[in-house]
């Protein structure tokens, strides 16, 4: 069974590999010590463990929703992870269209209000639907339907969602209404600061009512940011070329070459991430984090062949840096070798991207 980040490997559905987070676990754990508890027996346990998976069963679909209806853009998804808070899918990128962003934003909470729809014809047709009397008398969840906690639990699941601040879809639906009339960095603005607005306002709220808000409101400010920060970024490297950061001097090493040879270089210099070359033909890449880990497990005199990466991304010189950056942080690149006409002409790394990225900032707030 794959691993990835402590994570476990659950399959692979529609070209789109999922996976749950160890901690995951814990939260099946919980919920079975909770239910149990209140329930008084282990089948209580068992009722609400049942529930949590079906749960997010429907949080997988939220987001494979998003995810397919991103392929139609053309954006792949790297995975998708489940963690106790929620699912994650791991898109390149949201559409840059503003309404290619709606789309792909309200996939997610669409698919939500289709199970709950689902569920509210079959609790109608079955005859199960509570009244409104067994809704406010129900002592524990176990008391009412299983269908019926679970369409309760989509319909929230759909409005938490539609909060119109980021990370959550509806951050992303603010926005790309906000794009139809202005740009994307300034309605990426607009956006975050509402979100971080409404933050502190659940901040203020989860002190006196319920502490959980408090988690939430910081989860909202702290994604506000980021959100904004990246767009930010992404619009200081419009217009330029992976030609501007190439980086034309640096050492090659060979794939018979051991991991001394490389420590050695990355101790003396400021080089810590290297291309592998058999004759200015690429035959991997070398970052620090590969080099650390090969010189733990393997020792010096191991080749570098055993350790380096063979999955790099080939660059040209008239790439759009933009674009670049974004894929070398989808795939979580730090280097990419630059060719043109099939010579070698260079690198990239992420950290002289990130040095472009603060020299035009401090450029731009002396205008």
């Amino acid at each position: 069974m794959k691993k990835k980040r402590l994570s476990l490997y659950l399959g692979k559905f529609s070209g789109i590999e999922v996976y749950i987070h160890w901690t995951f676990l814990i939260l099946i754990g919980w919920i079975f010590l909770l239910h149990a508890e209140m329930g008084h027996d282990w089948m209580a346990g068992l009722w609400g463990v049942a529930f949590i998976l079906a749960l997010f069963a429907c949080v997988v679909l939220h987001e494979f929703s998003h995810a397919l209806t991103a392929q139609r853009y053309g954006i792949r998804t790297r995975d998708i992870t489940i963690y106790p808070i929620g699912g994650i899918a791991s898109l390149e990128s949201m559409p840059e269209k503003p309404g290619q962003e709606l789309v792909v934003a309200l996939a997610g909470p669409a698919m939500n209000v289709v199970i709950a729809a689902i569920l509210w014809i079959y609790l109608r047709a079955t005859g199960t639907m509570p009244e409104l009397g067994a809704w406010k008398n129900a002592k524990h969840l176990q008391d009412l339907p299983f269908a019926f906690n679970l369409m309760a639990a989509n319909i929230a699941l759909a409005v938490f969602n539609l909060i119109p601040a980021f990370p959550m879809d509806g951050g992303r639906v603010l926005r790309a209404a906000l794009s139809f009339k202005i740009s994307r960095i300034e309605a990426t603005r607009v956006a975050a600061l509402i979100g971080q607005i409404l933050a502190v306002i659940f901040v203020f709220f989860g002190f006196f009512y319920n502490f959980w808000l408090v988690f939430i409101g910081l989860f909202i400010y702290l994604g506000a940011g980021t959100e904004a920060a990246f767009e930010t970024t992404k619009n200081v490297l419009a217009g330029f070329k992976v030609r501007d950061v190439l980086m034309r001097r640096f050492t090659p090493l060979s794939p018979g070459d051991n991991i001394e040879k490389a420590v050695q270089i990355l101790l003396d210099g400021q080089e810590h991430d290297f291309l592998v070359t058999i004759n200015e033909e690429v035959k991997g890449v070398l970052t620090r984090k590969e080099l650390i880990h090969g010189l733990s497990s393997f020792g010096q005199s191991a080749p570098i062949s055993g350790i380096m990466r063979t999955d790099f991304t080939i660059l040209t010189p008239d790439m759009n840096l933009q674009e670049v950056y974004m894929k070398m942080l989808a795939n979580d690149a730090t280097v990419c070798p630059v060719l043109e006409n099939g010579r070698l002409l260079g690198m990239v790394d992420k950290d002289n991207i990130s040095e472009l990225i603060l020299v035009q900032q401090a450029i731009h707030s002396n205008d």
